[in-house]
């Protein structure tokens, strides 16, 4: 397939070209251990070791096609890895929860704490799914197991994801609920608070909840859940700047 945007061509300039992505070359051990105040998250990281082992058992019987992967937060504008096709996609049974807080200096700090997305059960999650060439997939998905798998954050998940008329197997990447990181009891208030005060080196959680919301706005998607965040998240932001 020679364009990959041939499902969605308004998704052209909202997704970060692979090749110029600050993750295609990312390693957790070397940015967090160049970070000042930030040697202490590299204990907390996995062995390259750990997550070789881990993403040979989710690949091994699945070299012999292409590999799809649904994604519902940072990986829909920033993948990192080629892609064949975009496409949108749904699955049931999951929905995307703001509950990885995050301490550790990527979107927030032990002061003042981010918040990003994780899967968790609930009615449905609307994202993207991306499709990556069978002759890829080793140094595709290697990549993105630094990536996602960097923390013991997520426990990788093969997911029905509809289409649009078509249903597919795709990777994703559900939270790990025994993770340090997820908080499934914040309150709505808590999760405000840290979306829109929460700053790293990856930028802001605001951010990272503008960037959900303006893909949706391009796919005609309607998530009333983030779209109440976001707007809370700004009040919040404007009351605290004017105080």
């Amino acid at each position: 397939m020679s364009d990959p945007f041939i499902h969605h061509p308004e998704l052209r300039d909202k997704i970060t070209d692979p090749s110029r992505s600050f993750f295609r070359d990312f390693d957790a051990r070397d940015v967090f251990s160049q970070q000042p105040g930030l040697s202490w998250v590299v204990d907390m990281l996995r062995t390259p070791e750990q997550r070789a082992e881990c993403r040979e058992a989710v690949i091994a019987d699945r070299r012999d096609d292409h590999l799809w992967v649904f994604a519902y937060g940072s990986l829909m504008w920033d993948p990192a890895f080629e892609f064949r096709q975009v496409r949108r996609g749904r699955i049931e049974g999951y929905s995307r929860g703001f509950i990885l807080k995050d301490i550790y200096g990527a979107r927030g700090t032990v002061e003042q704490p981010g918040l990003m997305a994780a899967l968790e059960t609930g009615s449905g999650c609307d994202g993207l799914v991306f499709q990556i060439e069978r002759n890829k997939i080793e140094i595709e998905t290697e990549i993105i197991w630094r990536r996602e798998m960097a923390f013991p954050c997520y426990i990788p998940t093969l997911v029905t994801v509809d289409t649009g008329g078509e249903m597919i197997e795709a990777l994703t990447f559900v939270a790990d609920h025994s993770a340090d990181a997820m908080h499934p009891h914040l309150t709505h208030e808590e999760q405000v608070q840290f979306l829109a005060t929460g700053k790293g080196f990856l930028g802001s959680s605001m951010e990272y909840l503008e960037n959900i919301v303006s893909h949706f706005s391009a796919l005609d998607i309607l998530d009333e859940h983030c779209e109440i965040l976001l707007r809370d998240a700004q009040a919040f932001s404007r009351a605290n700047q004017a105080a």
